[in-house]
Formats: C-alpha cells, sequence, structure tokens
C-alpha cells in the first residue's frame, strides 16, 4: 500500500488512544489511529464497561431479594448467567460501535492492525491486506495492558479464568476463589458472591483494597465478611493443582504455614502490565521501567515526536487518567499550553457492593508526608436519603490539611460513592479550602449531605451526628 502521511499517528485505540485522536482532530490535525483488536480497547470491550454491566445485574437481583423491605412482593427469584452475560456483550458492543462513529464524525483514519515503529515517526501496520506504512509527525502510544500471569496461576479458561473468562462466564461457579482484593479482584468477587458462589478471597498484602484508606478497607472487608465472603489477608497462593473436569487444589499459604483447600474455579487477578513488546520501543531509545514505558509529567517519553499514554505509561490505571493524558497530549501537540496532570486529583472507584471511592491521600499518607491533619467522618445511618433508600451501610472521610484547611484526601464507602466523589474532585481542582465546602449549601434529601457533614466533622461541627 501506499505510504500515508499525518500529524499524529497514535496506536491503540482504547479510552486514552481514541479520545487523544479525537482532540488531536478537533485541532486541525491529521490523524490516524491504529488498533489491533477492538475499537474501544480494553476498558469498552473487556473491563470498564461490561463489568459494570453484570454488576448492575448483580445489584438488581440483591435488591430483589429485598423486595419486603420496601413494601413489595417478589418471588421465584433466580438468575439466568447465560442472558446477564449476552446483556453485558450488548452493552460492550453499543459502546464500541460509537467510537466507529466518533472516528467518522473526526475524519480519523482507522487502521485495523498490529502496529511496530521501526523507526522515529514511522508506523509500520500488519493488517488482513498486507502491510501498511504511516508516518507521523506525533506518535502517540496508547496500546494499554493486560493481565499478568504469575507462574503456576496462569489462566486456562476451564478452571483458572482471567478477566476476560470471568466476563464470559460459560457457568457459575459454586466454590470460587479470587488471587487478588484490588479493584478488579473485588468486583468479581462481590459479583459471583452476590449470585450464591461460596467465595473465598486470597491477599498477598496486609489488607484488602490496599491502596485505599484503612478506615475504608476495613469497612469493606466487614461487610464483605458480613455477606459470606471469606477473606484471607497476608497470605499467598503458592500453587494450584488442577483436577480436569473436577476443580482446582489450592495450596495457600497463611502465617508461614500452608494449607490446602479445593475449589471448582479460580479468577486471577494480581495487576495489569504494559503492553510495550514487539513495538521496537527498546531501539528507538524508549525507557521502559517494569513493563511501563518512563516518561515526563507531559507524556513525553525522551524521543522527539514519541509520547506515551494511559496504562502503558504507568499508575493510576485508570481509564479516565487516560483519555485526560489523551486530551492534554493531543493539546501540546497543537500548540497550546496544557496542565500537567496530577495523579493525587485522579480519583479511583470500585464498584462491588458497597461502592467504593476516593481522591487524593489516605490519612496514612498524609500523616507520613509530614501533614498536621483534620479528619471528619460521616455514616449512611445518619442520611435521610441513605435511610429512604434502605441504604445505611457506608461513611464518607475527610482528610485536611490542620494548618491550611486543603483537603488533601477524601474517601467513601456506601451506595453510589462512584457518583458523588467527583464533588471532591472538582473541589481539589479548584484549591477549596474547608471554609468554602463548609458554606457550600447542599441539596436535601440527598446522599451529598454527607459529604458536607464529613467536612463539618473535621472541624467539630457535624450536625447530624
Amino acid at each position: 500500500m501506499a505510504d500515508q502521511n499525518f500529524d499524529v499517528v497514535v496506536i491503540g485505540a482504547g479510552p486514552g488512544g481514541y479520545v487523544a485522536a479525537i482532540r488531536a482532530a478537533q485541532l486541525g490535525q491529521s490523524v490516524a489511529i491504529v488498533e489491533r483488536e477492538h475499537l474501544g480497547g480494553i476498558c469498552l470491550n473487556w473491563g470498564c464497561i461490561p463489568t459494570k454491566a453484570m454488576l448492575r445485574s448483580a445489584e438488581v437481583f440483591h435488591l430483589m431479594h429485598r423486595a419486603k423491605e420496601f413494601g413489595l412482593g417478589a418471588t421465584g427469584i433466580s438468575y439466568d448467567l447465560p442472558a446477564v452475560v449476552a446483556r453485558s456483550r450488548a452493552v460492550a458492543k453499543q459502546l464500541s460501535g460509537g467510537i466507529g462513529h466518533l472516528m467518522k464524525k473526526n475524519k480519523i483514519t482507522v487502521v485495523m492492525g498490529a502496529a511496530t515503529l521501526p523507526k522515529a515517526g514511522t508506523v509500520s501496520v500488519k493488517t488482513d491486506k498486507g502491510v501498511e506504512t504511516l508516518t507521523g509527525k506525533h506518535i502517540v502510544l496508547a496500546t494499554g495492558a493486560r493481565a499478568r500471569e504469575l507462574p503456576g496461576l496462569e489462566a486456562d479458561g476451564d478452571l483458572v479464568w482471567s478477566y476476560k473468562h470471568a466476563l464470559v462466564a460459560k457457568r457459575m461457579p459454586k466454590k470460587l476463589l479470587v488471587i487478588g482484593s484490588g479493584a478488579i479482584g473485588i468486583e468479581f468477587a462481590s459479583f459471583f458472591n452476590t449470585l450464591g458462589a461460596e467465595t473465598t478471597v486470597v491477599e498477598v498484602l496486609d489488607r484488602i483494597l490496599p491502596v485505599e484508606d484503612a478506615e475504608i478497607s476495613a469497612f469493606a472487608k466487614k461487610s464483605f465478611v458480613k455477606q459470606g465472603m471469606k477473606i484471607l489477608e497476608k497470605a499467598a497462593v503458592k500453587k494450584l493443582d488442577r483436577h480436569p473436569g473436577k476443580g482446582v487444589t489450592a495450596h495457600i499459604e497463611i502465617g508461614g504455614k500452608v494449607e490446602t483447600q479445593d475449589f471448582d474455579t479460580v479468577v486471577s487477578a494480581v495487576g495489569i502490565v504494559g503492553n510495550v513488546e514487539d513495538l521496537g520501543l527498546e531501539a528507538l531509545g524508549v525507557k521502559i521501567d517494569r513493563t511501563h514505558v518512563v516518561t515526563d509529567e507531559f507524556c513525553r517519553t525522551g524521543v522527539p515526536g514519541l509520547f506515551a499514554i494511559g496504562d502503558i505509561a504507568g499508575g493510576p490505571w485508570l481509564a479516565h487518567k487516560a483519555s485526560h493524558e489523551g486530551v492534554m497530549v493531543a493539546e501540546l501537540i497543537a500548540g497550546l499550553h496544557p496542565h500537567a496532570i496530577k495523579p493525587g486529583s485522579i480519583a479511583g472507584c470500585t464498584y462491588c457492593h458497597p461502592q467504593i471511592a476516593s481522591v487524593g491521600m489516605t490519612e496514612a499518607k498524609a500523616k507520613e508526608a509530614g501533614f498536621s491533619v483534620k479528619v471528619g467522618r460521616f455514616p449512611f445511618i445518619g442520611n435521610g436519603k441513605a435511610i429512604a433508600l434502605g441504604e445505611v451501610e457506608g461513611m464518607v472521610k475527610t482528610v485536611f490539611d490542620a494548618k491550611t484547611g486543603e483537603l488533601l484526601g477524601a474517601h467513601m464507602i456506601g451506595a453510589e460513592v462512584t457518583e458523588l466523589i467527583q464533588g471532591y474532585v472538582v473541589g481539589r481542582a479548584l484549591e477549596t479550602t474547608e471554609e468554602d465546602l463548609m458554606n457550600t449549601v447542599f441539596p436535601h434529601p440527598t446522599l451529598s449531605e454527607m459529604m458536607h457533614e464529613a467536612v463539618l466533622d473535621a472541624y467539630g461541627r457535624a450536625l447530624h451526628i
């Protein structure tokens, strides 16, 4: 095929790549995007979106069992796993198709195939029709990441599942082992546990959800145990004995001793690794550290004209971080002066039951950084809307700098906190102080009133506890 020349070539059409392409096109750049598998990347096809669709099914199933609490009647409650999976895949397909429309709308050239960088400014794409060569003044790497696999714990799609296998589950686990208690592990544990699987979660660190505030982690553990989960902390799965057609014997080290437990299904969720292989990055002089491309605060790799965004550029491994980096890089390429992204102002959300959301420093991290802190808390049981919803399990926690009133961090667990957290994100972006938040009038009755009360509580002024 004839060579094609562009201002910007983006490799990877996930939430970082396709957003970078759209913003670059909006700014008058000629743009091509290369994708080897699915428009929308992992997030839309195998991550954020389909998992939330499945978790919504589990949430409705849970609420149906509580019908009597709300003066309602529901009998013969059941689930249809293939239908749950089919709905999830349909949601993903709808959004992936929407990305194709956005590419056409913004006149972005889409090339489906596997990309390599034979030299600076050149992208070679192996397509089903042959090899296509693209040249770009600027190249944006947005190749994402994949599930980490530990020796002996590799997924096989039968007894041991990755997140992809779990998303298209062909059977309902009866006795499930989830290895890893980060967002992915906990979300799948929550989904299958809600539908009735006897679920055990193993975490190698001293607490589940280790990136969250310790109080939130402890609250979550108590809630999960109440729901019937078994939580093993400071534990490691050393070996899996696979018995085809029967199940798995897991060798779990706890407190220096190894014990065996039998499961019919294992979900491995032990982190991710960046997709940095087979791109030709090392030959170009790109620095790679533990499977991630090393960049500066503006996602520049050090190789002129070459940027890296999203999961391939390191944590936090979040779709919204990737998208914002995509916008920032597109604007930088176009000659604008965007602000560098501050990782501490990016919210993290986990869509288990109850939901978990946070932004900024934990209380422990703030103290480690030398801050004198004021901490506020407010429980869901003290909020009228939460009581009306029948969702009284949860809390909101705020961490302030005692000297300046800066909101250092906010941490939540409970119903719909993944929607509430953005209020604190905006507050941090606008550099609000405790006074600004105290003087903000929150509507009643809403769950958001707890955000106000948690601020007031940090300064001894809470009204409803």
